[in-house]
Parts: structure tokens; C-alpha cells; sequence
């Protein structure tokens, strides 16, 4: 399994054979420099580090600029590493395009999800609101969380107000309708998470 870095142009929508239409969201996927080939006998597994997007030399730190001038690589602002079965084939300095990729199959496509701040259980949780006349004042609270006596606290993993969005989330099992190599774009087939022009990691899989 190998992917690749990419970055989230937005969605939009196509019309498939049968005249119906689908939902897409247009990745612009790579192209990626492999910075880096993990092996099993020098590193205990067998990974690849890919380079994504430019930036100026003065957004690097020295160290950072280093490691890509000792390999005569251009400084790429993003860098993942991905697990491969082999690592034959992969190269320092090689890029890698959409190629990779074959209109029909299932990727898996991870993003950090919008952060949303502070949220409450509604809409945090989609719990339901007290009504709003004949009496109840409850509104939006939670309602009681635990017992008294015992045990004493609240258990542990009960659904309360909190920090929403900005994780990381993972999408799997998703169609690729749309391979175009001249553009570097992969059409992917309903939405994945975070913003547009926000990050996200695609990876091929196996059907």
C-alpha cells in the first residue's frame, strides 16, 4: 500500500454513465518527492518518505534545510512517510504522481476534520434541546451525568460539552471516479475531511 500527500480543492459534481450524478471531491494529489526510503535491515520496517508543496528557504531551520541539501532535494513543506510492503523500486529523489492510482479503485483518505471551538452536546453530540415554551428551562444543557453515592464522578467517557473538530479522521473505502494525470487531480467519491486547501494524506487499498 503507498499513497500519496495531497491537498483538498473542494467538491463539485460529475455525471456518471447511467446519467446520475455524483457527489465529488477534487484532490490535487502530488506530485511528491520520496525524501527519504525506510528498509527493514537499517530501520526495522519498510516505509517511504514523500516531500510535498514548496516554501522559501527562510521558512526551513537550518537542520530541516540540511537533510534536503545533503540529498540535492528542493525543501518540500510537507512531509509524511507511508508504510510499504517493498521498498524495491523507490528511489531518493524519484517522484511520484497520480499514476499510482487507477480510476475504479478504493483509496482511504485521511484529514484533520474543521475545528469547530468549544461546542455543546447538541451540536457536538446532536443530543436534543428542552422545549422552548411551556414551562422547561433546561434549554440546551446536558441533563444529569452520573450518580451521587456511588461511584462518586462522573464515568468516564460520557458525552459532554468539549473541544470539536481538528482531529485527525480517516476516511476508507472511497471510489475513484476521475484519475487526470496532466493535472495532478484525483476525483474521489463523496467528501473527506477538513477545509479546502487543507491537507489530507490519500493511500491506496486493497479490494
Amino acid at each position: 500500500m503507498i499513497g500519496l500527500i495531497g491537498r483538498k480543492v473542494g467538491m463539485t459534481q460529475i455525471y456518471g454513465d447511467g446519467g446520475q450524478a455524483l457527489p465529488v471531491t477534487v484532490i490535487e494529489a502530488g506530485p511528491c518527492t520520496v525524501t527519504e526510503v525506510r528498509t527493514p535491515e537499517r530501520n526495522g520496517y519498510a516505509a517511504v518518505q514523500l516531500g510535498f508543496g514548496t516554501n522559501k528557504e527562510t521558512r526551513f531551520t537550518k537542520p530541516v534545510l540540511g537533510q534536503f541539501k545533503t540529498r540535492n532535494l528542493p525543501p518540500a513543506r510537507h512531509l509524511r512517510e507511508f508504510r510499504v510492503a517493498d521498498v524495491a523500486g523507490l528511489e531518493v529523489g524519484q517522484s511520484l504522481t497520480v499514476s499510482l492510482f487507477e480510476k475504479g479503485k478504493s483509496v482511504d483518505v485521511q484529514g484533520t476534520t474543521k475545528g469547530r471551538g468549544f461546542a455543546g452536546v447538541v451540536k457536538r453530540h446532536g443530543f436534543a434541546a428542552g422545549h422552548a415554551s411551556h414551562g422547561p428551562t433546561a434549554g440546551k444543557q446536558p441533563g444529569s451525568i452520573g450518580a451521587s453515592a456511588y461511584p462518586s464522578r462522573v464515568t468516564k467517557g460520557k458525552r459532554l460539552p468539549g473541544r470539536m473538530g481538528g482531529a485527525q479522521l480517516t476516511v476508507k473505502n472511497l471510489k475513484l471516479v476521475g484519475v487526470d494525470a496532466e493535472q495532478n487531480v484525483l476525483l474521489v467519491l463523496g467528501a473527506v475531511p477538513g477545509p479546502v486547501n487543507g491537507l489530507v494524506l490519500v493511500e491506496t487499498r486493497k479490494d
